[in-house]
Formats: structure tokens, sequence, C-alpha cells
């Protein structure tokens, strides 16, 4: 390419970031693909993904028309969609966008902040700095609780658990940041026997192992046995869980912790979706015992509904989370404001406290706790309607989860099958106590009671088709 190219393809690019066409023409796209969003199917079908084919395979030599480019992402990209704001899609625990969250979240696209420091944002600085002081309160974390905003819970866990393995070498003499950890002193690792994947995938990254883990025994609903949890020490970390993954259960706190905080333990809570019951007055008895914990990991884009991708942790020791954060650079330049990448592994980010901060704005303390009970509330009807219509409901229903089966495994399967090829709503497949089922997560705002009615119907027909071979 000649020098003349690359200057006028570049002198092109300047005069498109000026005009306003490209993004009306998003809007347009955009306010189309929302208006019709409730009347998708809830995964794209057959035709759907045979147009995903059309999409360019091979990387042009020559620029594209940015006009030409929107156009073929809407053409065939917004029929492949999953639309989590459709009401009816109840898998993996995926939420829907607030409207004000979603809102917020194209501004903050246009002004492409890098959250990293204060001089390279203040807006950004400024307004994690408030989304810390309101979830720790509305979560009743404990005062001076720092908080990193990072992609999910998957990072969040493993940024809570290497400031727990950092802290416990700490007070044993070792610093792992500088010495690593060949050598150092060992680290116990306690967890349930039905801890999340992301919990194993984080003690495997942070080189304390997968398999060398101490495993509790649980009750029927995945909850740990406190009588079986051995004993702690200063030098074990503890991680809990609230909300499993299957039947939505919380474990025990307040007869876990008490012991684990008195021996030295340190003590990390997986809520992913689980968390935000302590936002909420009728639920918040779930998380009863957790604020003693020292780290807590949890998804704004899950139960809140914040768009994605909007994760969390929290460490009661600010400076244990800094410390296994830190990043040294001589051309750094830290302030006095808050610092987002001192408390998260990534230094440029995305600003996704702008659309948190939004969601928590619009909706307000008792916003959140709305928004928490009626997803709790729509999933125990759920629950309810699909018992009355001889389904088998394997948990007790205390927050948005539904494991459901029907009277066979193979009676269980052929009915997901079905029902997930109808499009009239989706669910995911598990395994409970060796048997398949049916794991359904209440987690959308957009979903409604007539939503629920209609799944439930699904779930009769599908089953029907099944039963008929």
């Amino acid at each position: 390419m000649c020098c003349m190219d690359t200057h006028s393809i570049l002198r092109n690019l300047r005069r498109q970031a000026s005009e306003m066409r490209l993004l009306e023409q998003a809007r347009g796209y955009a306010a189309e693909y929302i208006a019709g969003m409730r009347s998708m199917p809830a995964v794209p079908d057959a035709r759907a993904l045979r147009g995903l084919e059309s999409l360019p395979r091979a990387l042009p030599e020559a620029p594209t028309d940015p006009s030409r480019i929107l156009e073929m992402l809407h053409r065939y990209g917004s029929p492949a969609t999953v639309p989590y704001n459709g009401g009816r899609y109840f898998g993996f625990v995926n939420g829907g966008a607030l409207p004000a969250a979603l809102a917020a979240r194209w501004l903050a696209d246009v002004w492409d902040q890098n959250a990293a420091m204060h001089v390279m944002s203040p807006v950004a600085s400024a307004l994690e700095a408030a989304c810390e002081e309101w979830l720790v309160s509305l979560l009743g974390l404990p005062p001076g609780t720092a908080a990193g905003f990072v992609g999910g819970t998957s990072i969040a866990t493993l940024c809570g658990l290497a400031a727990g393995r950092d802290e416990l070498l700490r007070r044993a003499g070792w610093d792992c940041g500088s010495r690593g950890l060949p050598g150092a002193p060992e680290i116990r690792v306690v967890i349930g026997e039905q801890a999340h994947a992301s919990v194993y995938k984080a003690l495997g990254l942070l080189g304390l192992g997968r398999d060398r883990v101490e495993r509790v025994p649980v009750d029927g609903q995945g909850r740990i046995i406190p009588s079986r949890l051995p004993r702690m020490d200063g030098r074990t970390l503890l991680i809990l869980q609230a909300g499993n993954v299957n039947t939505g259960a919380f474990d025990p706190f307040a007869s876990l912790l008490p012991a684990a905080r008195e021996a030295g333990a340190w003590i990390h809570v997986d809520g992913a979706f689980g968390l935000w019951a302590a936002a909420s007055p009728l639920h918040q008895h779930l998380m009863e015992g957790a604020e003693l914990a020292d780290s807590w990991s949890a998804d704004a884009h899950k139960t809140l509904n914040a768009p994605y991708d909007n994760g969390l942790v929290f460490c009661r020791s600010r400076e244990a989370l800094a410390a296994a954060m830190r990043a040294a650079g001589a051309y750094f330049v830290f302030s006095t404001e808050r610092d987002g990448m001192m408390y998260a592994p990534d230094m440029s980010r995305r600003a996704r406290a702008v659309d948190l901060w939004a969601a928590l704005l619009s909706l307000g303390r008792s916003g959140v706790a709305a928004l928490v009970e009626e997803l709790c509330s729509l999933a125990g009807l759920f629950g309810r309607r699909l018992a009355a219509e001889g389904f088998s409901i394997q948990n007790d229903v205390v927050f948005n989860q539904v494991l459901v089966t029907c009277a066979t495994p193979d009676l269980t399967k052929a009915t997901l099958a079905l029902l997930q090829g109808s499009g009239e709503c989706w669910c995911g497949a598990t395994t409970w106590n060796n048997v398949p089922a049916i794991r359904i997560s209440v987690c959308s705002f957009a979903t409604t009671e007539e939503d629920i009615e209609r799944s439930v119907r699904a779930f009769v027909t599908a089953r029907e088709k099944a039963l008929r071979g």
C-alpha cells in the first residue's frame, strides 16, 4: 500500500468519526431490534443461524464502508442473538439489561474511557467510587470494604482468592508477590462438594490446585453441612457459596463463619447471583452471617440486570486487595482519587461502572429489593405451576433457581430437547444426584407472569410430544 493510500484511508476514518449518520443508523437498527425482541424466538432458529454464513469469512484487502458493516450486522447478526430481554430465556443465570443502564452503556461506549487511573478518566473514577459506596451499603458489607470492577464472577473470585492467598502467606512471613509459590508455606483450601466450576478455575490459575482441595459434604440442597466442616487454622482458605448453581441454596453462613474467622482463616463467598439477596428485606436472611467473610464475588449482569460485562469483587481489607493486584511503572500517575487498576487485575479496561451506576441509580435501594423479590417470586410461580402439571421440582425454591425432572431420565432429556428447539423458551440441562434435570434461572427484569404461563405450556407441549415418541 502506498503512502498516499494510507493517508487517504486515515483521512476517511477521521471524517467518519465526526459524522452522526453512523450513530443514527445504529440507533435505528437498535430501535427496530428492541421493538421486535419479545416476538423473537427464545434462541435463534435454523434460518437465523444460516444467515451468519453471509458474514464475510476472509478479511478484505480494502476498507469496507461502515454503513454496509452496520447493515450486515443488523441483517444477519440481530436474528442470531439470544434475546435476554425477551422474557423467556432461563438459561445460565443470564440477566437482562435495564433501560437506563443500557442507554448509559451506549453513551459510555461513545466516551470510550479507559478506567485504569483517575488521570485517564475522572468520570470513571468518580462513578466507581460512588458504586463502591452504594454497593457496600446495599449488600450489608463491612464499612470500608473495597470493590474491584471486573468482567465477571470468574475474575472476581480469582481476585478475592488471590488476596486471601497472599494475605495468609504474608501472615506466615512469606511475600508471594515477590517470591512466588515455590517454597512457600502450604495453604489449605476447604470447599463445598458442589462449588462452582469458576472456583476451581481460579484455584488452578492461582497455583493452589484443583485436586488438592478438602471437599466438605453437603446436604440435599447443596449446602455445606456445618458438622462436617474440618477445623480451620490461619493458613486456610474457606470458600462458601451464596446461591448453588443448580438449586439456588445458600451455605449456612451463620453456622460456619464465626469459628473460621476466630481461627484466622480467610473466608471467600462466591455469590455470582445470590449475593444480591442481601439487598432484599424478604431474602436477606439467606445471607445472615456472610458479612463476617473477608472477600465476596458477584455479577451485576445477573440479578441486578446491568449490561454485560459487569463483575464485582469485594474485599474487607482494601490493602490486601490492592497488594494482590499491585502493578508498578515509572509512567503510572496514581492520585489521591480512586485509581481503579489498584483493585482489579487488568489495567486498560472499559468504564463498566458507568452502566452499573446507572442501573443502581435508576432502581434505588427499594427498586433493587423489588427486582430481587420479583425474580424470586416468578421462580416460585414457575415451580408451582410445573408441579401442578405433574413435573417434579427437585429443589426448595428459595431464590431464582428451579430444578425440574420428568417421570424418567429419558423423558426429561427428550422433553428438554423439544423445549429448547421450540423457541418458546430456553432452559439448560444439568445433572442432579446423578439424574438428568432441567435447570431454570429466572434472571431478567423483562420476565412477566404471562411469560411464565407461556413457558409452562411449552413444557407441557414438549413433554406430550416426547411421550408420543
